[in-house]
């Protein structure tokens, strides 16, 4: 099993979630696309479902693979692209952000269906 980035963490990049992972498995798409759009990703092949990253994301934006709502079953084959069209993505790096408030992450999650 493996951990995915949902669709929250689109244009909310926050990378606190690099900074804790042991082996470098997310990865920032070079040039987003609708198809490829502006968030992490972990790379299903290198992460070592340590669990570090989940509780680190203040979107609440990463779970357990077979935790992911139905509302974002998509985005766990999203996430799969980092490894099968490694050409355009690089590893993420982590830059310190400050954390968004309550508010903002519901107002987020409903902005998503969730």
């Amino acid at each position: 099993m493996t951990y995915t980035v949902m669709r929250l963490c689109r244009d909310c990049k926050d990378t606190a979630c690099v900074a804790v992972c042991p082996v470098d498995c997310f990865y920032v798409v070079k040039e987003p696309t609708p198809e490829l759009p502006d968030q992490l990703y972990i790379s299903p092949a290198e992460c070592i479902d340590c669990g570090a990253c989940e509780p680190e994301c203040p979107w609440e934006a990463i779970v357990a693979e077979d935790a992911v709502p139905e509302i974002f079953a998509d985005d766990t084959p999203l996430n799969a692209h980092c490894d099968t069209s490694r050409d355009l993505f690089e590893v993420a790096k982590h830059i310190e952000k400050p954390k968004p408030a309550v508010e903002e992450v519901q107002a987020n999650k409903a902005k998503w269906g969730l």
